[in-house]
């Protein structure tokens, strides 16, 4: 998989964190690889579990992040599917130095579109840009 396709699959995963506790996620782990439409190799499936868990670790200083930064919104108030994007970028820009922060924004922004509502991509810049 390209490296976009990777972290779509590391959003959609950690999308599931708004619905499963973070005991029941070691499970949602294996059904996301498992039961995924997309033919993954056995390093895509290292790769985006490994990501994921590594997001899932940092999650309360990103929303602690976020809370701060965002004026009026805060992470119970994001959509969902925002916040998990919001989410990945955060960790990508703050705290994996493989990933450019141009990069980070650009590809949250893609999947804004492709995923999120009507304004979700102007959003997602708008709060992703507080952390450039």
């Amino acid at each position: 998989m390209k490296r976009s396709e990777l972290r779509e699959q590391v959003f959609k995963l950690l999308f599931r964190v708004e619905f499963n506790s973070m005991e029941e996620m070691s499970e949602q782990e294996d059904l996301f690889i498992e039961n995924d439409d997309k033919e993954m190799t056995e390093a895509d499936a290292n790769y985006i579990k490994g990501k994921y868990e590594k997001i899932a670790e940092k999650l309360p200083e990103i929303d602690e992040l976020i809370n701060k930064e965002t004026t009026g919104w805060d992470t119970t108030r994001i959509a969902k599917v925002d916040l998990a994007i919001i989410r990945l970028a955060i960790y990508e820009i703050k705290y994996d130095e493989t990933v450019p922060t141009g990069v980070a924004i650009n590809e949250a922004v893609e999947l804004a579109k492709k995923f999120g509502q009507d304004q979700s991509q102007a959003f997602v810049n708008g709060v992703l840009a507080k952390f450039a």
